[in-house]
């Protein structure tokens, strides 16, 4: 009984992985229950170690060529530093979580959050006391140590151009003099030549030498002091602690809402007392008016949201959310048509030179055509009806619907929308003619032949097709959000390029991870999704 439960577990386990797409981690499983260990062990080893190690020396040469490879943006950054810049993006989007919350808090419980922050403002300026000692100290060994490997290299440079300066002032003089002999008769232009290939020569040479030891004295300069650097860091951590404290609060003082709502409720009571006290009927008029001001004022601070930076992760919703509309639209196309000219020669006759000509054209060139088409359906988008309803949803209103995101969402949908149609309508012109049979002798309608018949059968290529498309839309829409300049992980590596700087370099590579991350968990889904359609048992997954 034991080992039939312990079998049953095992293949559930198996049966999940191979569901997932994960079945490189079968060995394991096996290994764990005691299944033919040696062949096990054979299978890890082969098909998990070495490509362990393989992209272990990837990530070494990566470590080891990034900082002698110079860019406009400074060192190709280091694994590290992406690392880093990782874990600044989370920090930054964990601060304007706290940050709205601090906007909402009201009552005792801002009050203690307020009495919390103050604290740490008083702990973090120790902090910065500390870490700009520590690195005034780093910076006066630095200048030493500096000093020491410079002299050397200085004194040196100074003598050779000296020596230099002495030798080419020789060598101009017997050019002038070779010169004059020329001049009256007395020397050749073979001389005269010479000695000023002789000048010439020198000048090259004497620049050369002198490079060699300019190159040395930048090398030394460019090296970076490690401790100094750390403390540089830490300073500028403790510094932007101390900045974001501060904005705390800020919003748990001045720019709280409740605050806000409190100090625009005193004033209503000022002017109702003052309207109380109104003894003509300008003042009453007048005032009256201040009181239906504020009283509107209030209502909008009440239902006043904080206005958040665009996180990384907010980035990533967008992003997300645009892809699948995109898809989602591609889907809905792609498949009707694909059925259709499964089913009929005629209509995949006329679909195949559309298909021929529109597929392989570019994203870049669908984004523009649809910006000027799509655009002119919303000439005025903040007044438009459609983005108004948008904003207004629950979870759709906080990513902000705006053309922009409409025009990618359309090129994802038209980039997608081929590889899908074409696999619909081989899955099914593919079906088995003993299918067709059998719907013909039940004498089923089309419409129960199309739902019981071709679609189910054609569902394995469907389901491929409809993979391969959520793939290409991923990959269309960072152009496409690039380009358009809709929020999304597209934008941010366009504006991190803008920045130019080393960390937005940093920032660039993280994206790329993030891309390909998201990219490879849209394929896993899209692997479960079809293998619980798949009825022939192939694989899924490459």
């Amino acid at each position: 009984m034991a080992d039939k439960t312990t079998d049953e577990i095992k293949y559930r386990i198996l049966r999940y992985l191979d569901i997932t797409g994960f079945t490189v981690f079968d060995p394991i499983v096996r290994l764990c229950f005691g299944e033919e260990p040696k062949k096990q062990v054979e299978s890890i080893a082969k098909f998990l170690i070495v490509p362990i190690i393989f992209v272990a020396i990837c990530v070494g040469v990566w470590w080891k060529v990034a900082p002698e490879h110079k860019t406009k943006s400074g060192e190709v950054p280091t694994p590290d530093v992406v690392f880093e810049s990782a874990v600044i993006n989370d920090t930054f989007s964990k601060r304007e979580k706290m940050k709205e919350s601090d906007f909402l808090l009201v009552g005792s419980e801002r009050e203690e959050t307020l009495a919390e922050v103050e604290k740490a403002i008083v702990e973090n300026d120790v902090l910065v006391v500390e870490y700009k000692a520590k690195l005034a100290k780093h910076e006066a060994d630095y200048e030493a140590k500096l000093e020491e490997q410079l002299s050397p290299l200085q004194a040196n440079l100074a003598k050779l151009k000296a020596k230099n300066k002495e030798l080419a002032a020789e060598l101009k003089a017997a050019s002038a003099v070779e010169a004059e002999k020329f001049e009256n008769g007395n020397g050749s232009k073979e001389g005269l030549l010479a000695a000023l290939r002789a000048e010439t020569e020198f000048k090259d040479a004497s620049r050369i030498d002198e490079g060699i030891i300019k190159d040395k004295i930048d090398a030394i300069r460019s090296e970076k002091y490690k401790p100094m650097e750390e403390a540089r860091l830490d300073l500028s951590a403790a510094n932007n602690e101390a900045q974001f404290l501060s904005k705390r609060v800020d919003f748990l003082t001045r720019a709280n809402r409740s605050m806000k709502v409190e100090v625009a409720k005193e004033k209503l009571e000022a002017s109702l007392a003052k309207l109380d006290d109104a003894t003509t009927a300008k003042a009453a008029l007048s005032e009256s008016k201040k009181v239906i001001r504020q009283e509107d004022s209030i209502t909008r601070l009440e239902e006043q949201k904080y206005a958040s930076a665009m996180t990384v992760y907010m980035q990533i919703k967008r992003s997300l959310f645009t892809v699948f509309i995109g898809f989602l639209v591609a889907a809905a196309i792609a498949i009707p048509v694909g059925v259709l000219c499964g089913l009929s020669k005629i209509a995949m006759a006329c679909l195949t030179p559309i298909i021929s000509i529109f597929k392989p054209v570019s994203p870049v060139v669908w984004l523009l055509i649809f910006q000027i088409v799509v655009g002119a359906f919303f000439p005025d988008p903040e007044s438009h009806p459609f983005f108004l309803l948008m904003n207004k949803l629950p979870f759709i209103g906080s990513l902000g619907v705006n053309p922009a995101l409409i025009f990618s969402a359309c090129t994802v949908a038209m980039c997608a929308v081929w590889p899908a149609l074409v696999n619909t309508a081989l899955g099914v012109s593919s079906i088995d003619q003993d299918h067709i049979n059998v719907a013909r002798v039940l004498r089923l309608g089309f419409w129960d032949r199309l739902t019981k018949i071709i679609i189910p059968s054609a569902l394995p290529l469907v389901f491929a097709g409809l993979r391969i498309s959520l793939g290409v839309g991923w990959m269309v829409l960072i152009a496409a959000e690039a380009l358009s300049s809709s929020d999304g992980l597209g934008k941010f590596v366009w504006d991190e390029y803008q920045n130019g700087s080393s960390f937005s370099f940093a920032n660039i590579l993280y994206a790329c991870f993030v891309v390909g991350i998201i990219g490879f968990l849209l394929d896993r889904m899209m692997i479960i999704l079809q293998r619980f359609v798949s009825f022939d048992g192939g694989e899924t997954s490459l």
